[in-house]
């Protein structure tokens, strides 16, 4: 009895701070974030705003997009994991504070979805680890305090390049090692060349094996080939984020969409929940399944 009278005051005395934070006000009449590079775009139906990961890649956005359409708001490090935070205290986290007056549709009580400032809310993180826990991180915050963005369509997740490679005056985006692979081909001699560079040893064997065959037959040289392997979105320069990332005539966007509630709900609550055994239980039953790039 007194364990369900102390989780009864727990929980009314969350009510009571969550009302008193969003009845007072705490995101009414704030500016803009200073970091948001905010579009001239009037019509919710026709912006964008991309959630990008860090500073460096935040200033290669801004300078890479489209002014009239396309809004950018960077992130430093990783917000707040809401799974694990009562709603006041997820409002005191700067970085959620800034999304939440970015979106323009207010929280809790107060969400309304007609006063979403974009239609197109892309998240946009590098393709490693750390990018993965930041956008799993911001789909929790979505998919607890803002559903109705998720429901409506409005979520998407971009789709960076894994590699540049060049080959001769030709340059090609893989954004799979299955591209790249095609791409590059078994007769291509792979070239070191600027960059963080792919060192494959079975294809730069299988290169010179080709280049002694084509020396020996008196053929011409086979192609060089330099790949240049991204390993974050800081790493392009305006033009090629704006080529493969944010070019709506070439870019790949993912939207995201909640197929089953339950499913969800359980996902999350493992991934970002307290409960570290089943954590560690689905870790251990997924891992073969993980592509990562280490």
């Amino acid at each position: 009895i007194e364990k369900g009278i102390l989780a009864a005051k727990a929980r009314l005395a969350a009510r009571a701070a969550r009302d008193s934070v969003i009845r007072k006000g705490v995101l009414d009449g704030l500016a803009l974030p200073g970091k948001l590079a905010d579009c001239s775009e009037t019509n919710p139906e026709n912006c964008e705003l991309y959630i990008v990961e860090g500073d460096s890649a935040g200033g290669s956005a801004k300078q890479g997009r489209d002014r009239r359409f396309q809004a950018i708001l960077p992130l430093r490090g990783k917000i707040l994991n809401v799974e694990r935070a009562r709603l006041d205290k997820m409002l005191t986290n700067q970085e959620i504070k800034n999304l939440i007056i970015a979106f323009g549709t207010g929280v809790g009580d107060l969400f309304d979805i007609a006063k979403l400032r974009y239609h197109r809310i892309i998240i946009m993180t590098d393709a490693d680890v750390d990018g993965a826990h930041i956008r799993t991180l911001l789909l929790t915050l979505l998919y607890r305090y803002f559903r109705p963005l998720l429901d409506g369509g409005f979520v998407y997740i971009a789709q960076p390049p894994l590699y540049k490679i060049k080959k001769g005056k030709e340059i090609f985006y893989a954004y799979t090692d299955e591209e790249k692979d095609k791409f590059v081909g078994k007769e291509a001699v792979v070239e070191i060349g600027d960059g963080p560079l792919v060192d494959d040893e079975e294809e730069e064997e299988a290169a010179e094996e080709a280049d002694k065959k084509s020396k020996k037959d008196d053929k011409p040289k086979a192609s060089k080939v330099s790949i240049q392997r991204y390993k974050g979105l800081g790493e392009m320069n305006p033009e090629e984020l704006w080529e493969t990332t944010m070019d709506p005539a070439r870019r790949v966007l993912k939207q995201v969409a909640v197929e089953s509630t339950a499913s969800a709900d359980k996902i999350f609550d493992v991934l970002m929940g307290t409960d570290v055994p089943a954590r560690k239980s689905f870790i251990q039953s997924n891992a073969k399944a993980a592509n990562l790039d280490i």
